[in-house]
């Protein structure tokens, strides 16, 4: 008989992460397999074979598959628990897929491995230096500072065919599916079996794709968004994570990981070599591989030699002069897309609010439509005829009359991509136009519609962030930025730095072939510092700033962040409750900054109160300590969050 201690994917009880059963059949670490606790039958994984104990257990009931996990993804399951403070269970939900336990019927095809020539590119100076240097580097976590249009996709087909090549496997991480498609356009030309795995596959699909690599006997490469990182490969060789800096690629649910990090620590065990690829990586990721001396590699100049800089202008929206046609479509970025379509090319509009408006009141009373569960502003979404919550999704009718005064001056003010959507259909009726955002429907996402807009047929592209980033369309002349400075008035030590971001990735849609090319960003705030350095691209400018502000308040990358959120029912019980555990903080023995407690951002959320206690540390381990503190209830807590709202 063989004994194991099986981690089961449901928490039994709190602090018990694995239990020990016997087996008659000796199995490898990280067999998945079928245990009874309780009445409960439930899925388990393998962690460590152990000798018989001095009390009787139960036999392991099943063996799901014979093929067991990589022992990688094993111990990075282990890792994330306690670096997370999560329960394992927790973890093993997130790696594993849903309805592991069904029998799939695979389809069988024989996928031969080719070995191919590296010769089929002639790289640009910067691409051979990142190349070259990536391949003395024998693992561990690079940094690919490229500007936009600089070939950085060129560099990871390379690096994948040299590590396909060598025997091992590749995953590579979008921050959008819609993303995927383009990625997935460009590798198809040197790779034949790519393996994709996304959420709007059905479970059968992702648990098939999942099943083709447990059972694959060639490397692969894999293709997805963060949960593609524990894709069951039996010998990963390389990860490349494709603008990492996207809050995408951090999990806003238990386990609330850092696929940056967690690929960082693959990077340690396996042992891989892992990627970071971005115009504008985070301030904190840089300053860390700086500070440890880790590779950065810069790639500075375009991969086309023939590449024309876009003309870029700067549009006051203070001055009504520059609003004379429309009331938030400037006279020159209107003239800009009546021109291209006449010349038949594509106009790309950029705004980060979906939505028609949000906020609808009476003019006469100052009434406003609010969420009744979250005390937040409904947006309009005219389309629809609907009032929504986007907090907790909470909708109502559009109303005709004021439900306190009953008088119909009912307004609605704000800028939202549905209302940018109407606008231009008034103004442009013939045009074919394309909004992408939270609420397209899956029919037409732009991950479904990426050939039509590729190849033109999408006159003006609406959308948030979502289009921002990554894309490459040889048919657009101009991008037109509607309110640059729409997220700088958020209360986060990151406003700043997501608002250059997105204004940096958007710009860089445009000026990558030698065409002329326009961009028009908008702003009320056209002096601000992260406007200025997002409008002309200076990462270092922007990057030297932000250390001073964050050294200054003690902000990341010079300190630990933990979140905490005390979540009652009644406002008097979030107040007393985060209060006393405030005081309580005080009183342990830990080197520890506490900020608060005050309202959350969104302080009522669904019928909930919400206070938030801000706990800052040069050690993380007494962030893990404040966290083992917790009170067992009505509390969530966030280590390392990428924002404090």
């Amino acid at each position: 008989m063989y004994y194991y201690e099986v981690a089961p994917n449901q928490i039994v009880r709190m602090g018990s992460d694995t239990f020990t059963y016997a087996s008659e059949k000796q199995l490898d670490i990280g067999t998945i397999v079928q245990v009874e606790i309780g009445k409960k039958s439930l899925i388990g994984i393998v962690v460590k074979d152990v000798t018989r104990p001095d009390y009787e257990t139960k036999l392991i009931s099943h063996i799901i598959d014979e093929t067991p996990l990589p022992v990688h993804l094993v111990q990075i399951s282990l890792w994330m628990s306690s670096y997370y403070a999560t329960p394992l269970a927790t973890v093993l939900q997130t790696i594993l897929p849903r309805g592991v336990s069904k029998n799939r019927r695979l389809a069988t095809k024989s996928t031969p491995f080719h070995q191919r020539n590296r010769t089929n590119f002639l790289f640009t100076r910067d691409q051979k230096n990142a190349i070259n240097t990536l391949n003395t580097l024998s693992h561990g976590s690079t940094i690919l500072h490229g500007v936009t249009g600089s070939g950085k996709t060129t560099v990871y087909i390379e690096l994948a065919k040299q590590t396909i090549e060598s025997g091992k496997s590749v995953i590579i991480l979008v921050p959008e599916i819609a993303l995927t498609s383009q990625l997935v356009a460009e590798f198809s030309h040197h790779f034949n079996d790519i393996v994709l795995t996304h959420s709007r596959q059905t479970e059968a699909e992702r648990h098939k794709a999942w099943l083709e690599v447990l059972h694959s006997k060639t490397p692969r490469i894999v293709i997805g968004p963060r949960s593609a990182l524990f894709m069951p490969l039996a010998s990963p060789g390389l990860i490349i994570i494709d603008e990492c800096h996207e809050p995408s690629f951090q999990q806003e649910q238990s386990p609330r990981y850092s696929a940056l990090r967690v690929a960082s620590k693959l990077a340690e065990i396996t042992p891989l070599k892992s990627i970071f690829g971005s115009a504008t990586p985070l301030v904190s990721d840089y300053y860390l591989a700086k500070s440890l001396d880790r590779p950065i590699i810069e790639m500075n100049t375009p991969a086309r030699k023939d590449t024309t800089a876009p003309n870029i202008q700067l549009i006051d929206m203070t001055k009504r002069t520059n609003f004379k046609k429309h009331r938030f479509f400037s006279d020159v970025l209107l003239a800009d897309i009546t021109k291209n379509l006449e010349t038949h090319k594509q106009t790309l509009l950029f705004h980060n609010r979906r939505g028609s408006a949000s906020s609808t009141l009476c003019e006469y009373c100052g009434w406003q439509a609010g969420c009744p569960r979250c005390y937040v502003p409904l947006n309009l979404h005219a389309d629809n005829h609907e009032l929504r919550c986007h907090v907790c999704g909470y909708k109502d009718t559009v109303p005709t009359s004021c439900p306190v005064c009953h008088h119909t001056d009912i307004i609605h003010k704000g800028i939202g991509t549905k209302l940018i959507e109407s606008e231009i259909k008034k103004l442009f009726p013939d045009a074919h136009v394309g909004r992408y955002d939270g609420d397209t429907a899956k029919t037409d996402t732009l991950d479904v519609n990426y050939n039509n807009v590729y190849e033109g047929n999408v006159d003006i592209i609406i959308g948030t962030q979502v289009i921002a980033k990554g894309l490459d369309l040889p048919h657009l002349r101009t991008v037109g930025v509607i309110q640059a400075d729409a997220g700088l008035a958020l209360p986060d030590y990151s406003s700043s730095e997501r608002t250059f971001q997105l204004l940096s990735q958007v710009i860089g849609r445009v000026g990558r072939s030698h065409h002329d090319t326009t961009v028009i960003v908008q702003s009320y705030q056209p002096s601000n510092p992260a406007v200025l350095d997002g409008v002309s691209r200076n990462y270092a400018e922007f990057y030297n700033r932000s250390l001073k502000l964050r050294r200054h308040g003690n902000f990341p990358p010079f300190c630990y962040l933990l979140k905490l959120t005390c979540i009652y029912k009644t406002e008097a019980a979030a107040i007393k409750n985060a209060q006393k555990f405030a005081q309580e903080l005080k009183n342990f023995n830990l080197a520890i900054e506490i900020l608060g407690p005050t309202p959350a951002f969104y302080e009522r959320t669904a019928g909930t109160f919400r206070w938030q206690l801000t706990v800052k540390s040069k050690k993380r381990s007494d962030l893990l300590a404040v966290v083992s503190h917790l009170p067992p209830k009505n509390w969530q807590f966030e280590l390392d969050p990428l924002s404090l709202l």
